[in-house]
This record gives C-alpha cells, sequence and structure tokens, in this order.
C-alpha cells in the first residue's frame, strides 16, 4: 500500500483544516528547501522524525554486467534519509490488520 502526493496533500489538508492548494505551496516550498541545502551539503534535521544528507561516493571499477569488462565509475554525491526516533517508534508498534 502506497500513499501517492495528491492523497498525502488531501489528508494533511484535512487534519490541518486548510485548503489543498495551501498544503501543495508547503510542500513545494519545503521540497525546494530540502533540494537546495541538500545541494550545498548542508544536513537537514527534524528531530524525532528524519534526518536528511548528502553523502559522496567514492571513484571505483565496477564491470559491464553484459560483456564482462571492467569500467571505470566516477565519483559521485548520493542523498542518505535517516528515520528518527519518533518514525521508528511508530514503524514498531503493530498496525492493525488490513482486510482485503
Amino acid at each position: 500500500m502506497a500513499k501517492n502526493r495528491s492523497e498525502l496533500v488531501a489528508e494533511v489538508a484535512a487534519k490541518a483544516e486548510t485548503t489543498q492548494t495551501a498544503v501543495n505551496g508547503v510542500l513545494d516550498a519545503l521540497f525546494s528547501v530540502f533540494e537546495s541545502s541538500v545541494a550545498k551539503g548542508e544536513k537537514i534535521t527534524i528531530p524525532g522524525w528524519l534526518a536528511v544528507e548528502r553523502t559522496d561516493r567514492a571513484a571505483r571499477t565496477g564491470r559491464n554486467p553484459q560483456t564482462g569488462e571492467t569500467i571505470q565509475i566516477a565519483a559521485g554525491h548520493s542523498v542518505k534519509l535517516t528515520a528518527g526516533s519518533k518514525l521508528k517508534a511508530a514503524v514498531a508498534t503493530k498496525a492493525p490488520a488490513k482486510k482485503k
């Protein structure tokens, strides 16, 4: 089971008793801040919920799976998301069984 953006926006708007347009604007701004901050190498931490940071990947040797030829993979960056204690606790509690 997955929740897409429009479902998330609708649920947040209902809980916050605001419009979906307002929630969409806040999410757009939030993701914009995440994008620019992480791109600069800044770590974003929301205590208890999550941390987002850019990680560095060293250059390495790989192998082409079709030919078996070794190739050089350039150094690069990735993003690391770490769940906080509140999110981990929410996952650890057993959710009620869903009927099919």
